[in-house]
């Protein structure tokens, strides 16, 4: 019995919702979202071909900027094909395995995301805190340990909850909330016991994303302290404006965690177009936005992109 059940709730398949009430809009729809992609997929691209080809990028911050962009690319992916599809008219359902899997590299990636912050302000920190010691300390040995570790927190910690998902009954209406799979849609459709899920998925959420953020804000409080204890005004301005790109990546990417969070916790009430926006928010704004804020912010990277443009003639 049991393996017929099992049987089952894999053919399961589970409609995308899409956006609700504009589906005669979606040819017009799939215009700006097309060029969100291409812009996400050609920025972060972009990002790393500079960092690649300029050798005197080849430093400790610009490796962390390459992990941030190659996790943007691969966040933009994961969701391209399901969203994409639905403007496009050629996908309108998802099985219960691509949607698991969906859901493993989103939630996967967005810890990933928060790992490289945190990474990035520990460089800011010792850049601005100690910078005698900034190139002893981040050698690219410990650069590498780096990124495995980020890597390996980010994907070993969560198959226990999404490879639960898998042996949950799901008897409500198999009806996404979002164009993409959420671990916390597909736990809402289950009648099985899903302690498990909100349990370990809590305790999984306070112990990276809520323990990175504050740990972001303690690195910025002593950047703050050790930047106040510099005489020169200019120096002083100088050192907080090497921070600015990373702050404002840290905000592009937690404001709409906590935005999406706060709607799918209170906001029942509201909208479904609410949900769908903030859940596109969510996904899309972060990977749009970095490769523009280290663009424009990043003096190096600025000036290599000119240059790159000026040399093939546009």
């Amino acid at each position: 019995m049991s393996a017929v059940s099992n049987s089952n709730f894999s053919n399961s398949r589970f409609i995308l919702t899409g956006f609700p009430g504009l589906e005669v809009d979606y040819p017009w729809l799939s215009i700006p979202f097309s060029s969100i992609y291409a812009v996400v997929f050609l920025g972060n691209c972009m990002v790393l071909h500079v960092i690649r080809t300029e050798p005197s990028l080849h430093q400790p911050m610009f490796y962390f900027l390459a992990m941030l962009a190659l996790t943007d690319l691969c966040m933009g992916l994961s969701t391209m094909c399901t969203v994409l599809g639905i403007l496009w008219g050629f996908v309108q359902d998802i099985s219960l395995d691509s949607c698991i899997a969906q859901s493993y590299f989103i939630h996967g990636l967005s810890f990933m995301e928060s790992s490289v912050l945190l990474t990035m302000a520990f460089d800011r920190y010792i850049a601005i805190c100690n910078p005698l010691r900034y190139s002893s300390i981040l050698t690219n040995d410990r650069i590498i340990k780096i990124g495995v570790t980020i890597l390996c927190r980010s994907s070993l910690l969560i198959p226990p909850v999404i490879i639960r998902l898998r042996f949950l009954n799901y008897c409500r209406p198999h009806i996404l909330s979002h164009s993409f799979c959420l671990h916390q849609d597909l736990i809402r459709m289950a009648c099985s016991d899903i302690r498990f899920n909100y349990i370990y998925g809590l305790a999984l959420v306070i112990s990276t994303l809520l323990l990175d953020a504050v740990l972001i804000l303690i690195s910025y409080i002593m950047i703050l302290y050790a930047v106040l204890a510099i005489a020169s005004r200019e120096e002083r301005i100088k050192s907080l404006q090497t921070c600015v790109s990373h702050i404002c990546a840290v905000l592009v990417f937690y404001v709409p965690i906590i935005g999406l969070t706060m709607v799918h916790r209170f906001g029942k009430h509201l909208s479904p177009m609410v949900h769908v926006l903030m859940g596109n928010i969510y996904i899309l704004f972060p990977p749009l936005m970095n490769p523009i804020i280290y663009s424009i912010k990043t003096q190096q990277i600025r000036k290599r992109i000119q240059r790159l443009f000026y040399l093939k003639g546009i």
